[in-house]
C-alpha cells in the first residue's frame, strides 16, 4: 500500500469517526500538577514552542484553539498520526468553532511525535483515557 493510500485511509477514518459538533467540545480533564516525566520533557518544551499559544498551557485550550484534555482527542478518536497530519497539512474545523487550523511551519514530524507523547501524558494524568 502506498503512502498516499495510507494517509487517505487515516484521514477517512478520522473524519468518519468524528460525529460531535463544535458545541459539544469541552475540556473534561484537570491539568496535571506533576512535572512531565523525562520521556515527555522534550515534548513539553516543543509543545510550548508550537502549540500552547492556541491549545493552552497543559492542553487546556484557549479562545484560539480547543483543549486536548477532551475525550475528542484521546487515542481511539484522534490517533497519534492525526496530530502529525494536522501539524503538516493543517486541519479543517470539524469539532470546534475556532476556524481551520493552519499548517505549523518549522515543526518537524519527529517533533510532533514528541509533542504527541507529552499530550498523551497530559491526557493520562487527567484521566481522559
Amino acid at each position: 500500500m502506498g503512502m498516499k493510500t495510507l494517509i487517505f485511509i487515516a484521514l477517512a477514518g478520522a473524519l468518519f469517526s468524528c460525529t460531535q459538533n463544535g458545541s459539544d467540545v469541552k475540556g473534561g480533564g484537570t491539568p496535571s500538577r506533576n512535572p512531565a516525566p523525562p520521556a515527555a520533557a522534550q515534548g513539553e518544551i516543543l509543545y510550548h514552542q508550537f502549540c500552547s499559544g492556541c491549545h493552552g498551557e497543559k492542553g487546556t485550550g484557549t479562545d484560539k484553539g480547543p483543549p486536548f484534555l477532551s475525550s475528542i482527542y484521546e487515542p481511539n478518536h484522534h490517533g497519534d498520526e492525526s496530530f502529525v497530519l494536522a501539524a503538516r497539512n493543517g486541519s479543517r474545523a470539524h469539532h470546534w468553532s475556532f476556524g481551520d487550523m493552519p499548517p505549523i511551519p518549522g515543526v518537524k514530524e519527529e517533533d510532533v511525535r514528541k509533542i504527541t507523547g507529552y499530550v498523551r501524558w497530559l491526557q493520562k494524568e487527567a484521566h481522559i483515557y
